[in-house]
């Protein structure tokens, strides 16, 4: 029998979600939120409709401080005996998975390792893409399936370390959107156009992401610290000096960087005077 979802949750990601799956050939039978006035997608509010019930598996996805609000509406009445239970979120471990455990009921973490910040895309960015599982073995079964049908891969998230593993994803897909933006004020700041400060950076950002195909993170580094250029990274630190935060991020990443290249194989002599240089 071929699953059947019901979406609980309709901002950019329950959206994101409800696309990709429909376009992947999975029947979704509600996409549930809060309303429906303005909504781009068919969306259903006020008390869950009777095509909850009809679903194998539901899936939550709110944001964390409205995980058990969600949850706590899934009563024995609104949603199928036997449907699986997940929830999109990558941090949280919310006490209201108990109570639908006790009531026979599979349930986990199906958090997608996908960006959505535009639901339309999300079809494309699900392909390849890695979503991680947690919980009962039904529920990650239940995971598994989805995950095939949108063409992504799993991974575990293993037990008790979920915030770990969600700083980590956050690392990844949040923190380049910052540097991005420290950037391009750098170049703002020396009388470089908006527009063109942004789209140097992007640019910039596009070919490193590029570079990360195929290769390990220190194969794939590039610039001074990968060259050992000692000289360079010291003009850097001394024309940073006058915005200290922006300075002190640079050093930070730039230890990082020094693991990297050793990885790599740089000059150790030359590493060692950058990491002389950075300690000051």
């Amino acid at each position: 029998m071929s699953d059947r979802v019901f979406i609980l949750g309709a901002g950019r990601a329950g959206r994101g979600l409800s696309r990709a799956l429909r376009a992947s050939g999975v029947d979704v039978v509600g996409l549930h939120g809060r309303r429906t006035e303005g909504a781009p997608d068919a969306v259903t509010a006020g008390p869950l409709p009777a095509g909850a019930r009809a679903a194998t598996i539901v899936l939550i996805a709110v944001r964390d401080a409205q995980l058990d609000d969600a949850l706590g509406e899934l009563t024995e009445s609104a949603i199928a005996p036997d449907a699986v239970i997940l929830h999109a979120s990558g941090s949280a471990t919310p006490p209201a998975l108990g109570a639908l455990r006790a009531r026979g009921h599979a349930a986990g973490t199906f958090h997608p390792l996908v960006p959505i910040a535009d639901p339309a895309r999300a079809a494309a960015l699900f392909r390849g893409a890695f979503i991680g599982l947690d919980g009962d073995e039904g529920a990650i079964a239940a995971g598994e399936r989805l995950a095939a049908r949108l063409g992504a891969r799993t991974l575990r998230i293993p037990p008790g370390s979920k915030a770990t593993y969600h700083a980590a994803a956050v690392i990844a897909s949040n923190f380049p959107t910052v540097l991005a933006a420290v950037a391009s004020r750098l170049l703002v700041g020396l009388g470089v156009p908006d527009d063109a400060a942004w789209g140097a950076i992007r640019a910039l950002l596009h070919g490193a992401v590029a570079n990360l195909e195929g290769e390990s993170a220190a194969r794939a580094l590039t610039g001074p610290i990968a060259r050992g250029d000692v000289d360079t990274v010291r003009q850097h630190l001394d024309a940073l000096r006058s915005d200290p935060a922006t300075r002190e991020l640079y050093v930070e990443l730039s230890e990082v960087a020094v693991q990297l290249a050793r990885e790599a194989g740089t000059d150790a002599r030359a590493l060692a005077s950058l990491e002389r240089l950075l300690e000051r």
